[in-house]
C-alpha cells in the first residue's frame, strides 16, 4: 500500500499519542499543512478506509493510528527495494554506503548485524 506524505504526516501525529480527537488533530496539522478541520476529517476517513487510521465514535478521541510506525516504514523499505534496485538488498545498501557518511558507532553498528546474517 502506498503511503502519501500527507498520509505520513497525520500518523506521525498518531503515532506520537494513544487517541485524539478531531480538533487536537486539526491543531497539530495546522501549523505544518493549514488544513481545515473538514480537510482533516476527509482525510481521516480516507485513511480509515484503506486500513491506516482506527475511528471509533463511541470514544471522546476516537482518532488512532491502525497500523505500526515499522509496518509503514518496512512497506515503503519493501518497495523502495523491488522498485529502484530490483530486489536487490546489497545493492541498496551499498548504494546508501557510497553516497552517506557513517559515523564510527553506525559502522559498528553494521558491522555487528552483518556478522549475526552470517551465523
Amino acid at each position: 500500500m502506498k503511503i502519501t506524505e500527507a498520509e505520513w504526516t497525520v500518523l506521525d501525529i498518531l503515532w506520537s499519542g494513544q487517541r485524539f480527537a478531531l480538533g487536537e488533530l486539526t491543531n497539530a496539522l495546522k501549523p505544518v499543512n493549514g488544513w481545515s478541520k473538514n480537510t482533516v476529517h476527509t482525510y481521516l476517513t480516507r485513511m480509515e478506509a484503506k486500513g491506516l487510521v482506527a475511528i471509533d465514535h463511541s470514544q471522546p478521541r476516537p482518532y488512532a493510528a491502525a497500523v505500526s510506525r515499522e509496518d509503514c516504514a518496512r512497506q515503503e523499505r519493501d518497495d523502495l527495494l523491488k522498485r529502484v534496485y530490483g530486489g536487490a538488498a546489497g545493492d541498496l545498501v551499498a548504494a546508501f554506503l557510497q553516497e552517506s557518511r557513517l559515523s564510527p558507532q553506525e559502522r559498528e553498528r553494521l558491522r555487528k548485524l552483518l556478522d549475526e546474517m552470517e551465523v
